[in-house]
């Protein structure tokens, strides 16, 4: 085939050509595919129309344009430090950290410029206002209530804007160095308070167990004073009864063997001793080894 014949044959199917790029372009052009990360602000003659989701979307070619493609994963504030007066009137630093996504991106693009400088002036604001509520040990000590009133406030202030707040953080707490010479001071006296009210309860713990061990001691000495005297009181109902039933001689039985013991108590002793005993004495211990003797 010529040159002459192909410039003929492109030439008769110019329009064949020319409408066959058409159809690619319009195709090309009607059809969107959204990442699974994106959504896509479609604009009408410069005026909203639709928002794309993930996926594949079809548009009207050269009518509808995707003027913003916006992404909707979770976005982190950079932390941010503000200064925050607390309700004793305490300076603090608050170091702050945001996290938030977009929900609705028709609201995003047209009612808010810088997402970012928006929110973080918002947040800035609400801490300042927390913290104005609240003393500074409330404030190191509630730092979950306080996150979660934060985040509450900024979801509410940012609400208009299709914007989620997914989690907000209060990183750091910090104070300057006078403020914080005053809290260890107070801290050491407040140490020095619990260790001398330990002490003192130790003190006291420490006396009224003792009482209650005097007192133990008191009732068991009673208690043996008292075993003893039903001992002896039986004893004696014995020796009554004895007498009662054998006459004198039981008694003087008693009484004898009383002597012995008495007297070996005497032999027994430590060291030299001497014992001066009356004359009848040597008669009475006598008769009492003769009634022993015929005791047996």
């Amino acid at each position: 085939m010529t040159e002459d014949q192909i410039i003929g044959l492109l030439t008769s199917n110019i329009i064949y050509l020319l409408a066959a790029v058409l159809i690619a372009t319009v195709i090309f052009k009607g059809i969107k595919i959204v990442p699974q990360s994106e959504k896509y602000v479609i604009e009408r003659f410069g005026r909203l129309h639709s928002v794309l989701g993930p996926g594949i979307n079809f548009i009207v070619p050269f009518l509808d344009v995707a003027r913003h493609k916006i992404s909707i994963l979770e976005r982190q504030l950079p932390n941010a430090t503000q200064d925050a007066i607390t309700k004793d009137n305490v300076l603090v630093q608050i170091d702050t950290s945001v996290f938030y996504r977009i929900l609705e991106p028709e609201k995003t693009v047209y009612r808010i410029r810088d997402v970012d400088g928006a929110i973080a002036t918002t947040v800035a604001g609400i801490v300042r206002a927390e913290i104005g509520k609240m003393d500074l040990d409330e404030v190191q000590s509630n730092r979950a209530q306080l996150i979660d009133r934060i985040q509450e406030s900024v979801e509410t202030a940012v609400d208009d804007w299709g914007i989620e707040v997914t989690r907000a953080e209060i990183l750091d707490v910090n104070l300057d160095q006078a403020t914080r010479d005053a809290m260890l001071q107070q801290l050491n006296a407040e140490r020095a308070r619990r260790a001398q009210v330990t002490e003192a309860e130790g003190q006291k713990r420490a006396v009224e167990l003792n009482a209650d061990a005097e007192l133990y001691a008191a009732e068991q000495t009673a208690k043996a004073r008292r075993i003893q005297s039903d001992a002896e009181a039986y004893a004696t109902q014995v020796v009554a009864k004895a007498i009662q039933d054998n006459g004198l001689e039981a008694a003087q039985y008693q009484v004898a063997l009383k002597q012995v013991e008495a007297l070996n108590a005497l032999g027994n002793g430590t060291g030299s001793q001497t014992i001066v005993v009356p004359a009848n004495a040597l008669e009475a211990f006598g008769n009492a080894f003769n009634m022993l003797k015929g005791g047996k």
